[in-house]
């Protein structure tokens, strides 16, 4: 980003605008919150100035004991309804900020789950998602610093009328006739030259100030490197990479690498640390002295004027204390300002990722529900190649499944299997050819109906750390019979039996220090166990026993073959003693079917594909 061209302050303004509105639709009252304790905050202060002021005039004039007891009174009373305001304000507001931020996650599930697979499942998506995150966790930029910007702003402004209100007297307020040289404090350009130095010392600081915010932010790219080695190193040492490094003593190595990657990185040698000690540290501290220098001519102003009798010694807190607030009000906003433009571009990172468009058509027919599951599937000369490739996983893919058939894939890694069953299920449309369900395009079809006629079992499936029962129906309200049924269907019978709660035992501890580990083969037995229930036409099982021994596979298999009935299943399996069972075995290619057939069709032709994988691995299994 540090090199993108700078984005006008009107094209933020629009994205910042758009952004206030996305988090008043999440929670309504965070922004105002903030905006009232911003405000509160920035006019406490000169309620206080103005009655210490009273007090003070008092105490170097008249020192009336009435008069003194009743501004007394007043600044106890006022300080202390505005600390409760305060208080008040800012419990509001972290109330809110905590419900925002929970219902503020929700807005890019909402869009990872709303958005085409096949942008989901893309590179570029989820690298521009990573930046977003990464961004976030950074420095908070993005939507982070939308609600801030507002808040100075308002505050900003807020802040300066409070004290232009207060500090108005300080130039109106006319030094007597016999103050000799002083007089010239009276001249209207010796009272803009001291309101220009104002204005001028504040903007200027505010821009230092954004200027080195839009330096630090130009360098996002090395802060994302710096986490991502941070976050890297410092998980390393924890689950299964802790063996690792016992067993090979690699700490000392990694030390090393970390110590260099923080250089990269938020080290003490690294490019934010550079910044800081150059142009960074040269402009923070520019700023400051410039605060400084503004501060000293103010209280040199009102100093003057006092003595000169143009006002009371109380006064002099009054003017000092609001000029000098002026000046930081008006610091504030500018670099609000500046901030906002800065912000603008990580802004819009946010709105490249949540504007991304769903391109598949959903379609509007219903998809017909049978009682006879008579569901007919043809692949009509099918062409597919992942986005951003040119290699074709699928080319000219020509088959129609037999209803409530057995079915098994095979093929080496990359043949195709898998896209096979993303093309099937609709989570990828084909580039060539077409996909008919009883005859009428996929993708006519309501895409949530066409996806409830298949139960899938993907290779990376994933259980959530909730309760098992919920894992299975997928849902927290289910039929418990069923599901406990489609468990010990699934071979999960005896560890069912062990489970202390039960359906209602949570698995893992994500969420729950009680939770239950499972292992790799009980968690894929409670994947199954999931198709199971839902009951659908189509079971399509993507190494479903991968993480099974030889034994519990073939029981597995055994049970499938009695429990899928009339429903079409269909395996894939790089273990070819599964196809067995099958009525049909589909092998690929390179993107191609090559051979189809029976294991006992295909295990006797020496010259095909299915010959060489079968003898391969029985190899491995025949008696020497």
């Amino acid at each position: 980003m540090a090199d993108e061209k700078r984005m006008s302050l009107s094209e933020a303004a629009r994205l910042q605008w758009r952004a206030i509105r996305e988090i008043h639709r999440l929670d309504p009252q965070y922004l105002p919150s903030r905006v009232c304790a911003k405000i509160a905050a920035a006019v406490t202060p000169y309620a206080l100035i103005w009655f210490s002021a009273q007090l003070l005039n008092e105490l170097s004039g008249a020192r009336r004991v009435d008069a003194l007891r009743h501004w007394a009174a007043l600044a106890v009373a006022a300080g202390g309804l505005l600390a409760l305001l305060n208080a008040l304000l800012a419990r509001w507001t972290s109330v809110h900020e905590t419900i925002y931020w929970d219902r503020y996650r929700t807005l890019y599930i909402d869009k990872q789950f709303s958005m085409d697979f096949a942008d989901v499942d893309k590179q570029s998506t989820r690298d521009l998602k990573a930046q977003i995150q990464q961004s976030e966790n950074w420095a908070g930029w993005g939507f982070g610093h939308v609600s801030r910007v507002l808040a100075e702003t308002v505050g900003g402004v807020a802040g300066i009328l409070g004290a232009s209100a207060l500090t108005a007297g300080l130039f109106l307020a006319k030094v007597p006739a016999g103050a000799g040289k002083m007089q010239i404090m009276n001249s209207p350009l010796f009272i803009l030259a001291q309101l220009g130095l104002m204005v001028l010392v504040s903007v200027l600081s505010g821009r230092l100030d954004g200027y080195v915010d839009a330096l630090e932010a130009g360098m996002v790219d090395k802060a994302r490197s710096g986490n991502r080695f941070f976050t890297y190193f410092c998980s390393f040492g924890r689950g299964r990479g802790t063996l690792d490094v016992r067993m090979y003593d690699q700490s000392r190595l990694l030390e090393r690498f970390f110590v260099s990657s923080m250089d990269q990185g938020f080290g003490v040698n690294g490019p934010f640390a550079k910044l800081a000690r150059g142009r960074g540290g040269v402009c923070r501290g520019f700023a400051g002295g410039l605060s400084a220098v503004f501060t000293g001519s103010i209280y040199a102003f009102t100093c003057l004027k006092a003595l000169a009798g143009a006002f009371g010694v109380g006064s002099v807190t009054q003017y000092v204390g609001a000029a000098t607030a002026f000046s930081q009000h008006l610091t504030a906003l500018f670099s609000a300002l500046s901030e906002m433009r800065t912000n603008g571009k990580f802004l819009a990172r946010c709105y490249e990722y949540l504007d991304i468009p769903n391109a598949m058509y959903q379609g509007s027919l219903t998809t017909e529900k049978r009682n006879d599951r008579e569901y007919n599937v043809e692949f009509r000369d099918v062409s597919f190649r992942y986005p951003g490739t040119d290699t074709w996983a699928l080319r000219h893919v020509n088959v129609k499944f037999k209803v409530g058939s057995r079915m098994a894939i095979v093929g080496e890694n990359g043949s195709g299997k898998t896209t096979f069953i993303k093309l099937l299920c609709r989570l990828y449309d084909p580039q060539e050819g077409e996909i008919l369900l009883n005859g009428i395009n996929i993708k006519k079809y309501n895409y949530r109906d066409y996806m409830d006629v298949f139960s899938v079992v993907f290779q990376d499936f994933q259980l959530l750390s909730q309760p098992l029962g919920d894992n299975v129906a997928g849902s927290r309200k289910y039929d418990e019979a069923r599901a406990a049924k489609a468990l010990c269907d699934a071979g999960f019978a005896e560890r069912l039996e062990t489970m202390p709660n039960g359906l209602r035992t949570m698995l893992y501890r994500g969420y729950d220090d009680t939770g239950v580990e499972v292992s790799g083969g009980e968690a894929q037995k409670i994947a199954i166990a999931r198709a199971l229930y839902r009951d659908a036409p189509f079971l399509i099982l993507d190494e479903p026993t991968a993480a099974l021994d030889p034994i519990a596979e073939a029981e597995i298999y055994a049970q499938l073959n009695q429990i899928v009935g009339d429903r079409t299943a269909i395996y894939i399996s790089h273990r070819l003693s599964s196809c067995r069972f099958c009525d049909e075995i589909m092998v690929f290619d390179h993107g191609q079917i090559i051979q189809t057939g029976s294991h006992d069709e295909l295990a006797r032709r020496e010259d095909g594909k299915y010959y060489a994988l079968w003898h391969a691995q029985a190899q491995y299994y025949a008696k020497k």
